[in-house]
């Protein structure tokens, strides 16, 4: 059925005026997702299903959970931006987008029911609101790990933003689940103020809540409720999204100790703070910080190290306004800033970067090829330094003109380019 819309759509597309789909685009969606929902069995209904949504950690916070419940013994499935996942058949999200449209997610639960799955983990955006793919979740539970300024010119303004954040948290309201979870972080007056929604049980996550936090440049430790937890990665902002994992997972009769077992052995999540190893004398990050905030938490999980940045600006078209800030928080905590090309859209890639540099009080290198970029990073990287490469993450294109796209890998990329130096000596 999924595939059959697809095609449907892509006819219609082509013959129906485009003054003509903007009037009939919101009922289109609002009665696609219950047509998707109705001619798959409501699969939601079958299934434990819990959203995450948030500004930054989503996708950590989902394969966190995602390893927590498999490790507790459910057959789990997960849908991320990172990838899909049926228990232990993952695929990798090529279509640049969290969750997608027409049905797919309720093609994806169907699958997910034959292959015996009881639970379900997914990423609900903002940008999904708009087009109801939210709708027919069902959620069981809900965990909120931030709101900070992001997408607002698609939502006309920060307020919008948190108001569909909001919607999205009415949909576990209305889910005809019980015993429905709301978790949320505290320490943010937008999810703060979501914790009096009407759901039986509303559970905050702060950062003053951690016990004998430490952490270096590879891991990040802490004790909570009497249980030490580990993880292989670092920051204190990762420490933050598996707090919100543990207390979501303990509300569903998981054991703490299940818990942090878990998050030891957590596989590496890709393009989230994901290491590239070469056998080469200093760090090489790649990661898909794209806001301010997520860009000023990489660079703080490095506190100790010389930085060497890259980074563009995600998304030409949009979010025009963090331009120069990012490039301020780069110019701040970085040795040496690299400004490139990341997704231009139909937008003057130059004319990004300029924007950037013009919130930073240093002369950065401007090397538009990406590639080029990357090369240039890691030339110049010491013994111990880190080379940070953010914005595109595991993103698989970079966006041109015109719907072009090239195909695209920063981790690929920064492999080859460190064979190639390593090679010289």
């Amino acid at each position: 059925m999924y595939g059959l819309v697809n095609s449907i759509v892509s006819i219609l597309k082509k013959i129906v005026p485009e003054s003509v789909v903007r009037q009939l685009r919101p009922a289109y969606h609002r009665y696609l997702s219950y047509f998707m929902a109705l001619s798959y069995g409501f699969p939601a209904r079958k299934l434990t299903v819990i959203g995450i949504t948030g500004t930054k950690g989503k996708s950590t916070t989902a394969d966190m959970l995602f390893s927590i419940l498999r490790e507790a013994g459910y057959t789990t499935a997960l849908i991320s931006t990172i990838r899909f996942a049926i228990g232990d058949d993952s695929e990798p999200n090529r279509y640049k987008m969290t969750l997608q449209g027409r049905g797919f997610a309720q093609a994806f639960m169907r699958r997910a029911l034959k292959a015996g799955c009881t639970h379900l983990v997914i990423e609900v955006t903002s940008e999904s609101v708009l087009q109801y793919r939210h709708s027919f979740l069902d959620l069981n539970g809900l965990i909120v790990t931030n709101i900070h300024p992001e997408h607002i010119e698609s939502h006309g303004s920060f307020e919008n933003y948190v108001a569909a954040k909001r919607t999205i948290v009415d949909t576990l309201v209305h889910s005809p689940k019980q015993n429905k979870i709301l978790v949320a972080n505290e320490d943010i007056q937008e999810t703060r103020a979501f914790l009096s929604a009407h759901v039986p049980k509303t559970i905050a996550f702060s950062e003053k809540e951690f016990k004998s936090l430490q952490g270096d440049e590879k891991s990040v430790g802490f004790e909570y409720a009497g249980e030490r937890f580990s993880l292989p990665i670092p920051g204190t902002f990762n420490a933050m999204n598996a707090l919100a994992t543990i207390k979501m997972s303990m509300a569903l009769g998981v054991p703490l100790a299940t818990a942090a077992n878990a998050l030891a052995a957590l596989p590496p999540v890709q393009g989230r703070v994901e290491r590239i190893e070469a056998n080469q004398n200093f760090t090489v990050i790649v990661d898909y910080a794209h806001t301010p905030d997520s860009l000023r938490a990489l660079y703080s999980a490095f506190p100790k190290q010389r930085k060497i940045c890259v980074l563009g600006n995600t998304g030409g078209g949009r979010d025009t306004w963090k331009r120069p800030e990012m490039g301020r928080i780069a110019d701040e905590e970085c040795e040496k800033v690299i400004l490139t090309n990341e997704d231009p859209y139909d937008e003057d890639p130059r004319a990004i970067v300029d924007a950037m540099a013009r919130g930073m009080n240093h002369t950065p290198e401007i090397i538009m090829d990406r590639r080029e970029a990357i090369r240039y990073a890691l030339a110049a990287a010491r013994p111990g330094d880190a080379v940070l490469i953010s914005g595109k993450g595991t993103d698989p294109f970079i966006m041109g003109p015109k719907g072009q796209r090239e195909a695209w890998s920063d981790a690929r990329v920064v492999r080859e380019e460190l064979e190639r130096l390593i090679s010289k000596f």
